[in-house]
C-alpha cells in the first residue's frame, strides 16, 4: 500500500522531476551499469560536474565489459578531476569481478552487491532501487534534509533515525521512481538554504515549514578540516619537459601520475639551484585543507629519482593527474 505522503510525491515528481542521462522515468533502468557509474561519479561530485563526467565516461566505456577490459592507467585519466580515487579503482576491480564471476551482469540482491567491491550499503540499496526498481530506502544529504524537516528534527543528525523514518515513508511499489523524487525534492525544492517550500507537496505535514525552523534544519555537525602546508618540486629538462612519477604506495592519489610532492615540508630530493615559486597552490580533501610550496628547478637529469619520467607539455594530457597535480601544472606552465 502506498501512503499519502508517498503518492503525493510520486505524483509530484512525475510532473516536476529531473530528467538526467542516467535516469529512467517509470521503472526499473533497462541496464544497472550507468545507475552503477552514476552512483559511484556522485557520491563526491555536484549533479552539473558529474554529469559532464558521466557522459564522457560512458562514450569511453559504454559497456560493463568495456570498462572491464580497459588499461586501468585509461580509466584513472578518465577519472581525473573527479577526487576520491579509490572509487575509480574499486570501479574497475568491480567490473573485471562481475565479467568473470557474474557473467557481466549485476547480482540483485542487495546482500550479494555489498560483497563487491566499492558497493557500500547506500550504493547497494540505490543500485536495487534504480536498476530493479525494489522498495529499499536510499538516504543521501538529499534525503537527510527532507526528513530532519519533515519531522521537525532540532537535535543533531542520527543517521539511523532519518534511515528508519525514511524506510516507514518508502512505498513497497514504484522503488525506483520514490526514490528519485524523494533525492529530487530535496535537490530542487528542500534546499539547504531559501527552499522553495510553497511548492513542496508535503509542506501541509512539514514541521519545519509550519513552525519556521528550515533555517536551523537540519543540524549536522562539521568536521575540522586539518590544515597543513607541504611542498611540491617542479622539475623540468633543458627543453622544458616535465619530470612526472606514477604513485605506486596506497593511499591518497595512488596510481596517479604526480610532480613529487609531500604534505609536509621535506628537504630538496636533490642538490640543485631551487627556486621558489611566488604562488603556493591550495586545495581541499575531506579532512585536510593543504597549502603547497612550489619549488622549481631545471636539470640535465634527475639523479637519484629514477622511477620517473619527463613528458613533453603537449603531453600532459594524456596522463592521470589529480587536481591538485592540474593545479600545480597549470600555475607553473
Amino acid at each position: 500500500m502506498t501512503s499519502r505522503l508517498a503518492q503525493q510525491l510520486l505524483d509530484w515528481y512525475k510532473k516536476n522531476g529531473r530528467n538526467l542521462p542516467w535516469r529512467f522515468k517509470g521503472g526499473a533502468a533497462p541496464d544497472p551499469y550507468p545507475v552503477w557509474i552514476s552512483e559511484i561519479m556522485l557520491q563526491q561530485t555536484t549533479i552539473a560536474m558529474g554529469t559532464d563526467y558521466f557522459l564522457r565516461w560512458m562514450k569511453r566505456f559504454p559497456t560493463l565489459q568495456s570498462l572491464a577490459e580497459a588499461p586501468l592507467d585509461d580509466v584513472l585519466r578518465m577519472w581525473a578531476g573527479l577526487g576520491y580515487y579509490t572509487r575509480a579503482r574499486k570501479l574497475y576491480e568491480c567490473a573485471q569481478i562481475l565479467k568473470e564471476k557474474y557473467n557481466g551482469t549485476f547480482p540483485k540482491t542487495h546482500e550479494e552487491l555489498l560483497k563487491l567491491p566499492g558497493i557500500g550499503p547506500y550504493t547497494a540499496s540505490a543500485i536495487c532501487a534504480f536498476a530493479f526498481n525494489q522498495p529499499k530506502t536510499v538516504v543521501d544529504g538529499n534525503v537527510i534534509r527532507v526528513i530532519a524537516r519533515l519531522y521537525g528534527i532540532t537535535t543533531p543528525v542520527d543517521i539511523k533515525d532519518i534511515y528508519q523514518r525514511a524506510q516507514n515513508l518508502t512505498p513497497a511499489t514504484q522503488g525506483a521512481d520514490y526514490a528519485s523524487a524523494i533525492m529530487d525534492l530535496g535537490a530542487t525544492v528542500c534546499k539547504p538554504s531559501s527552499p522553495l517550500c510553497q511548492q513542496c507537496p508535503w509542506n501541509k505535514d512539514c514541521i519545519a515549514f509550519k513552525k519556521n525552523l528550515t533555517g536551523q534544519i537540519p543540524l549536522i555537525k562539521k568536521v575540522e578540516k586539518k590544515k597543513k602546508t607541504g611542498v611540491v618540486f617542479v622539475i623540468k629538462d633543458e627543453k622544458g619537459n616535465l619530470f612526472i612519477q606514477k604513485k605506486t604506495k596506497k593511499g591518497l592519489l595512488s596510481g596517479l601520475w604526480e610532480l613529487p610532492w609531500s604534505d609536509e615540508e621535506v628537504p630538496f630530493p636533490f642538490k640543485a639551484q631551487w627556486d621558489l615559486h611566488p604562488k603556493t597552490v591550495h586545495h581541499i580533501f575531506t579532512h585536510i585543507d593543504l597549502t603547497l610550496k612550489i619549488y622549481q628547478t631545471t636539470v640535465k637529469e634527475v639523479p637519484s629519482m629514477n622511477e620517473g619520467l619527463f613528458i613533453p607539455r603537449d603531453d600532459i594530457k594524456n596522463y592521470a593527474f589529480s587536481t591538485l597535480m592540474k593545479k600545480v601544472i597549470k600555475t607553473t606552465y
